[in-house]
């Protein structure tokens, strides 16, 4: 990981390479030789990051507004129904289009009845500076929803983008520690939200604090301090 600052070249490279948040692919034509070559730079001040494999990079800013990113997930709210679609609220600057067909196994007579408030898991489809983003609540290639739809039920709390990043990292510990204690449903969106759903209204409350408090723009604890917090609000879940 490095510091970048805005408009600072990237060394980012990748047969399948993913911009995310904080990056911009820009064409330069070279007067000399008349071709156009492309180059990677920063949009905002940050940290450096990307995936184990090279082919993701994004900048990790403290920024709570969301900017986003084609095919990263996100918690939207519909607020408002318009033709054949909705219109989401994902935490970015403008409101994200959700089309009704958008979903498993909708059709023009079988769309979803989503009602205003009502809670989303999507991919963002589509995304630039000048267009409204779009979502869609299927995998693009096999047409299924993967997990994507409405969410029903369960409670959405808000921490920052590095959090929701972390939950999403197979080798963070708070989503196995989490599952080796409570039974949960969990659904992170890189938009700062998370979605989680458990037995009862107790658990959801403890998991929801363990996440609050692991996360790195609070208190940022670390395993073991979790695992006692965990460990505390257990106690009181069996004696309540």
């Amino acid at each position: 990981m490095s510091i970048v600052l805005p408009g600072e070249n990237v060394p980012a490279q990748h047969v399948n390479l993913k911009l995310g948040p904080g990056l911009l692919q820009s064409s330069n034509a070279s007067s000399s030789t008349h071709r156009a070559s492309s180059s990677i730079i920063s949009t905002r001040a940050g940290t450096l990051n990307h995936s184990a494999n090279g082919s993701r990079w994004w900048v990790e800013s403290n920024s709570r507004r969301y900017v986003p990113a084609p095919q990263e997930s996100v918690i939207g709210v519909v607020v408002q129904k318009q033709g054949e679609g909705f219109r989401v609220d994902i935490g970015s600057a403008h409101s994200a289009n959700l089309d009704g067909l958008a979903f498993e196994g909708a059709t023009k007579r079988n769309k979803p009845n989503l009602k205003v408030g009502s809670l989303v898991y999507a991919r963002v489809l589509l995304a630039h500076k000048d267009m409204e983003p779009e979502v869609e609540c299927f995998d693009a290639q096999t047409r299924k929803a993967e997990g994507f739809g409405e969410l029903k039920g369960g409670f959405v709390i808000r921490c920052s983008l590095r959090m929701c990043r972390q939950l999403l990292d197979p080798n963070h510990f708070l989503l196995t520690l989490l599952g080796s204690l409570f039974p949960l449903e969990i659904a992170v969106g890189l938009n700062g939200r998370v979605w989680v759903n458990s037995q009862d209204a107790k658990r959801i409350i403890a998991i929801t604090q363990a996440i609050e408090a692991a996360d790195p723009d609070g208190t940022g604890m670390d395993k073991e301090s979790i695992t006692t917090l965990l460990g505390d609000l257990d106690r009181k879940l069996i004696l309540s």
